[in-house]
């Protein structure tokens, strides 16, 4: 196993990428994510803990959004009196007034899910150091987090002072979400805070213990409870301190979480770094027994697809049912932690053949929450369940009304909380995905149906007569870019499959299971009328198709659109949406993401014969901005599907390092969750070509011609099943 393809390694610290490298080197498990912020701390940096489920509302804000907690990584050092600190620069080097730093390196091991950060440090004295940090949020217990320090006196006889630190002096960018009244605790070698949001009254207790051979002191305060320690080294002497923390919340305890999170202190500290770290490792490595994909031929992309794979598996809840991922993952505050149609579609699929339970859970947040879709489509006037297109803790619709103000002080109308209503379809789509590769009948006749079932209730109500057809008029469709259009082509025609899907649920479950069937059409209401209408909508729904040039038509007019040659605007990082305007962009042909190249990636061969797919990908590709991080793999996924290797491979690589490479330039709000399920996708179901066909699993691959062999495995029907595929053709990189 090369280790060098299961990590990445910055080699010098560049303040300009701080917070983007910040979200590279976030660690997770499933319960809170927390930024690679330093340790000691530096100007400017955006440190961030977040916990799934805990959201909350602050006055003078548009929407809810998931609160920073406690910041407990921090640790100050000083060495001789000098603060440790990335300093990079002195104009002395013996005897540096702030201290100063001749080497850097920081490490995450993916395979792990381990930070390491190293650095080699001069204090004002003289004496140099090497400082090396590592931490890990347990993914065997998901309430305790670790860390580790080494300090070693390389040079001099230093006397070192380490403070550790819960900062619950916190804000999301200025934005205040705790209340003032912090409980505090400073015992010797313990902190703790208790902390409650202000409107949303959720309680999260935070505990730390400073573990080091020496005494340790505590240091009272309100705000930032501490404890320190004090010791001296000898030349080549290394003392090794830890830190351990533990929080738990109102959400997964009924009385004081931070009662809780000292009972679990202790329990940590009796264990102590090496046991906690072997089980976390132990946890990891099942994971990547059947998360992992091994490419052979390509090492930039394959460490590239365990980075993507890293993140979302960090995201994923592992025991909460009433959570989900949001946009941005644990990662960082983009999009408020808000939860989109990005999970379904994107996250999802990967988690339901490599992961199923994770897959359920995510799904379970979806019922669980069928009560705030039906209040969404009560006060639109429709029946059964409409999602919400932003959803939080609630399930309620959380998308804000106007943009935030833009630099001339105007703000933008946001329409998709009204009608980007393909959610509810696609959220369909992903229960019955699960549903087809895990065959957990259990899920889909308590739970899963349900959200089927009543989300056909709400497009039976929606869509309208128009003569001898049907319409669904006012629509956003993935291109975000033509907004409340008439008979979006990806609408209409998921919804066709929504509704025969559900048609053939009815029947399926009054054959094998009949007291759910009965359940669901006496609590749904699905009436032999409603039925009816159902097969008559699929039946006649208006699917926009041009018969001459046989292709889909995004909508009724598109091609009367100004057309835009989107290939001649290169090289570029910035969006044609930034570079037209809104007013203008919507005037055009340009499309934000995969549209029409979606619908195929969703129902393949099922939306029509392949030369009117190429005709479609012929049409849309050229015209596509990509102004989405979602957009790059559907188009891999696709392009390979459809045998078109070169270009497939090229929009891979733009998708795997979406990220990494910082593509769309706001990384440092966090990682792209859709872009980085959707490359697994791209590989397993485009290149590799894998499907269920008649009850099997077959695999039809498309190998970039650089690529000697893939091996992935994959959950079906409870088994687990190992795929090699190969590429007979095979050349090497170098040629």
């Amino acid at each position: 196993m090369l280790e060098r393809l299961w990590q990445l390694t910055e080699l010098q610290f560049r303040p300009d990428e701080q917070h983007h490298h910040e979200t590279l080197f976030t660690i997770g498990n499933g319960y809170l994510g927390t930024r690679g912020a330093f340790e000691e701390g530096y100007p400017g940096e955006t440190p961030a803990t977040l916990v799934h489920g805990i959201y909350n509302h602050a006055p003078d804000t548009l929407v809810p959004e998931l609160v920073n907690a406690p910041n407990w990584l921090v640790l100050k050092i000083w060495v001789d009196g000098t603060p440790f600190g990335i300093v990079q620069s002195t104009e002395n080097h013996m005897r540096p007034p702030q201290g100063v730093i001749f080497g850097y390196e920081r490490t995450l091991d993916m395979r792990r899910a381990l930070l390491r950060r190293e650095a080699l440090f001069r204090a004002q004295s003289g004496a140099i150091v090497r400082v090396q940090f590592e931490r890990f949020a347990s993914l065997a217990d998901v309430h305790v987090m670790a860390q580790r320090v080494r300090v070693t006196a390389v040079e001099g006889n230093p006397t070192i002072e380490v403070e550790s630190v819960i900062d619950a002096d916190v804000s999301n960018q200025g934005v205040r979400h705790w209340r003032s009244d912090a409980t505090t605790i400073a015992d010797g070698d313990t902190t703790g805070v208790e902390v409650t949001t202000a409107q949303s009254n959720y309680v999260l207790g935070m505990a730390s213990r400073l573990l080091c051979d020496g005494a340790v002191e505590s240091i009272d305060d309100e705000r930032r409870p501490a404890s320190r320690t004090r010791f001296s080294l000898s030349r080549e002497q290394t003392a090794t301190l830890t830190k351990l923390t533990t929080v738990y919340t109102s959400r997964d305890v009924p009385n004081s979480p931070l009662e809780a999170a000292r009972a679990k202190l202790d329990e940590a500290t009796e264990l102590g770094w090496d046991l906690l770290f072997s089980a976390h490792e132990a946890e990891w490595a099942e994971y990547w027994d059947t998360a992992d994909i091994q490419i052979s031929g390509d090492d930039e992309v394959q460490r590239a697809l365990r980075f993507t794979t890293y993140h979302y598996l960090i995201a994923a809840p592992r025991f909460d049912e009433r959570v989900s991922i949001g946009a941005k993952t644990l990662s960082g505050l983009g999009y408020k932690g808000h939860v989109f149609w990005d999970t379904e579609l994107f996250i999802v699929p990967p988690l339901v053949l490599s992961q199923p339970q994770l897959a359920r859970n995510l799904l379970m947040y979806r019922y669980h929450n069928l009560p705030g879709a039906r209040n969404k489509a009560r006060a639109n006037g429709y029946e059964g369940a409409m999602y919400p297109w932003e959803s939080t803790d609630t399930g309620e619709e959380t998308t804000p009304q106007w943009s935030d103000p833009g630099a001339d002080g105007t703000r933008i109308r946001i329409w998709t909380g009204d009608n980007e209503q393909h959610i509810s379809t696609d959220i369909a789509y992903a229960v019955w995905l699960y549903w087809r590769w895990t065959g957990d009948d259990e899920f889909l006749r308590r739970y899963g149906a349900e959200i089927i079932l009543d989300t056909a209730v709400f497009w039976g109500s929606r869509v309208e007569k128009a003569g001898d057809r049907y319409e669904i008029s006012q629509q956003i469709g993935p291109d975000e870019y033509h907004e409340n259009v008439d008979n979006s082509v990806f609408v209409n025609r998921m919804v066709v499959w929504h509704l025969e899907t559900a048609l053939w649920l009815v029947d399926y479950l009054h054959q094998h299971a009949p007291d759910d069937a009965r359940r669901l059409v006496d609590t749904l209401d699905l009436t032999p009328d409603r039925l009816t209408h159902w097969r008559d909508v699929a039946d006649k729904m208006y699917i926009p198709f041009d018969e001459e040039r046989q292709i889909h038509v995004q909508f009724p007019g598109f091609f009367d659109l100004e057309y835009v040659p989107v290939p001649d605007y290169t090289p570029r990082t910035t969006s044609l949406h930034a570079i037209l305007g809104h007013h203008r962009i919507a005037q055009t042909q340009v499309i934000k993401q995969a549209d029409v190249v979606m619908l195929m990636a969703l129902l393949g061969d099922e939306l029509g014969p392949r030369e009117v797919l190429l005709n479609n990908w012929h049409t849309y590709y050229p015209r596509t901005d990509h102004g989405s991080s979602l957009s790059p793999a559907v188009h891999a996924w696709v392009a390979a599907w459809l045998g078109l290797t070169d270009v497939a491979y090229e929009m891979l690589y733009h998708a795997v390092h979406i990220d990494l490479h910082d593509n769309k330039g706001n990384v440092g709000q966090g990682i792209h969750a859709a872009a980085c399920g959707g490359v697994w996708q791209a590989v397993v179901f485009g290149f590799c070509g894998l499907q269920i066909e008649n009850g099997e699993l077959k695999t039809q691959p498309n190998l970039p011609k650089h690529w000697t062999e893939v091996s992935f495995r994959v959950y079906y029907q409870g088994q687990l099943r190992e795929f090699t595929v190969r590429n007979p053709e095979a050349v090497p990189l170098s040629q």
